[in-house]
């Protein structure tokens, strides 16, 4: 069974769980390494992602039917259980024999007990027999596989229990993949032909103008419209930032924290890649990066740098008509693409707003009188975003918050600021601020 779609996503689960690796960086390394098709590509991504987002659920229907307690099994047994009970619980077109059987080969492949094959198949077949008399928890935590310490977070924010219980179902939904046409190469309608006829499954976004949803494509790199640099992959909320930020022809830009690059590349597009964007990251190997991807696209205006965002340069300050501040974050408004934030620890995340403020208390220096400061991230708590922006304005009057309209339904934001929830907006959890400079 060497390269198999199971297989690929058992040693990816087990990484994330003993090496604290990002499960889609290294499960599509390994998918690589192994040379799997798209359709085995994307079983492994589902099964992978699908365990993942319902692992505390997953886990209370397995310690039901296990003698021993599951934390004292072997790791690699407990993966290749709860891929089979993903399966056998949430993937109807799998039959259960293959659930059951590709489970036990991994788990003789894997574990070092060499009784752990035999006990995976008797969990698994007990649980094929009772699994439509287990009854789904009532606790929303187990429910939807978020820590009870992220429940409670989000309850904190929205309040409204049948909107917290919305967002946990989102969290665990599949995303189409998202791509903003570069208009600078290629119109929409081009773009969508073309990868249609390269067996991608696409079509317009409801209301965001040239922007495309993926699905089927395999790997982007291998479709030649992606080769042309006709598009890039952005969410449609990062996209929604920077309209609302004004980008326009012959602007200076600076794209303080850009890695990888999306919101450099939506600028210069909205543009026509006339003006210049500074494009930074603190970490080299990410301006490569960005670098890589203008090349490829064509965008001739975006200039990469390294550059912490937190260190001031003299020369720029007062130079850019618009400035980017995509802070770093702790990342909860992508748990449907990166389902295993979840579950990281969350003591860091306290220090978060401390370093958001400091960038933006540095980056401000560099917008010039008249201009724009653009305060964004991919997270839904408060503190990390509206508290952060209210802090800066009580100490800096002459910056306000200015108001925008944006298209779909979000609307018009007289407040200068919004967050987008995925189960409101069906795009990725975002928060984003314009503040306009006076003096």
């Amino acid at each position: 069974m060497p390269g198999s779609a199971r297989e690929m996503a058992l040693l990816a689960l087990s990484a994330c769980e003993k090496q604290g690796a990002w499960s889609d960086g290294y499960l599509k390394k390994k998918i690589r390494e192994a040379g799997l098709d798209r359709r085995d590509a994307a079983l492994a991504t589902r099964l992978c992602f699908g365990v993942l987002q319902n692992k505390l659920l997953l886990d209370f229907y397995l310690a039901q039917l296990s003698r021993l307690p599951l934390a004292r099994l072997e790791e690699q047994v407990l993966e290749c259980l709860r891929l089979g009970a993903y399966q056998i619980l949430f993937l109807s077109r799998v039959p259960p024999s293959a659930a059951v059987n590709e489970s036990v080969n991994l788990a003789r492949k894997y574990a070092k007990n060499p009784r752990a094959a035999g006990m995976v198949n008797g969990i698994l077949r007990n649980l094929l027999r009772q699994k439509d008399a287990m009854k789904t928890p009532e606790d929303l935590s187990i429910r939807y596989s978020h820590p009870q310490w992220l429940v409670k977070e989000f309850s904190d924010t929205l309040l409204d229990p049948q909107q917290l219980e919305a967002l946990l179902a989102a969290d665990n939904t599949q995303p189409p993949t998202v791509a903003q046409v570069n208009t600078c190469r290629a119109a929409a309608g081009e773009v969508l032909r073309a990868l249609e006829e390269e067996g991608v499954a696409v079509e317009r976004h409801p209301w965001l103008k040239d922007c495309l949803l993926l699905a089927e494509t395999g790997s982007l790199e291998r479709l030649s419209a992606f080769q042309a640099g006709w598009f890039y992959i952005q969410d449609a909320a990062a996209r929604l930032a920077v309209l609302a930020a004004g980008a326009e022809p012959g602007m200076e830009v600076l794209d303080a924290c850009a890695a990888p690059g999306g919101k450099s590349f939506a600028a210069a597009v909205a543009m026509g890649d006339r003006g210049r964007v500074v494009s930074c990251d603190i970490h080299p190997h990410k301006e490569r990066l960005i670098r890589a991807g203008a090349e490829r696209l064509g965008l001739h205006s975006i200039t990469p740098m390294t550059q912490d965002g937190r260190a001031f340069r003299r020369e720029w300050e007062a130079a850019f008509d618009l400035v980017i501040a995509d802070v770093p974050c702790s990342g909860l408004g992508i748990i449907r693409k990166k389902p295993d934030i979840r579950y990281k620890d969350p003591a860091p995340l306290a220090g978060l707003p401390a370093v958001q403020g400091a960038i933006l208390e540095n980056v401000s220096h560099y917008v010039r009188p008249g201009g724009v400061l653009l305060y964004a991230t991919c997270t839904l708590l408060e503190r990390e975003n509206g508290g952060v922006v209210s802090g800066f304005l009580e100490a800096h009057p002459e910056f306000s918050l200015e108001g925008f309209t944006l298209p779909g339904p979000a609307g018009d934001c007289p407040g200068g600021m919004v967050t987008l929830w995925p189960h409101l907006h069906q795009t990725d959890g975002f928060f984003f601020a314009k503040l306009r400079r006076s003096r």
